[in-house]
């Protein structure tokens, strides 16, 4: 049994249908997708918490505090990558997805690519 909990930057109000929020540490909301065997068990949202508090890292620690351990962004700086990476959570490039939903199911599809160092926007995070 493969389960999964995934984080997307979100627009408010968050949810499956939310746009994806391009800026994954400055977005107000995260959506929360548990998935088991390639399906979608569960749904939430998480608050995200102000930036200045730890700078690009306060994302990547609440993150992984609240159990996730794969991310969905559509750009970052190197640091929190490196930051992601450190704390054990994938991170996968999902720009161009309209909604949340479709982000997830592309992941769970198999059609998102890990994301790497092409993908990062030079301190944009």
């Amino acid at each position: 049994m493969d389960s999964i909990t995934i984080a997307i930057p979100s627009e408010m109000p968050g949810g499956l249908d939310a746009g994806v929020g391009q800026h994954f540490g400055h977005c107000d909301i995260y959506t929360l997708v548990d998935a088991c065997d390639g399906k979608i068990v569960a749904v939430r949202t998480l608050e995200n918490v102000p930036h200045q508090q730890g700078g690009c890292m306060a994302p990547v620690n609440h993150l992984a505090q609240n159990g996730v351990n794969v991310l969905i962004a559509g750009g970052m700086g190197m640091r929190p990558l490196m930051g992601f990476q450190q704390v054990g959570i994938k991170v996968y490039f999902g720009a161009g997805a309209p909604t949340v939903g479709q982000a997830v199911n592309a992941l769970l599809a198999g059609a998102l690519p890990a994301f790497s160092n092409e993908f990062t926007c030079g301190g944009g995070h």
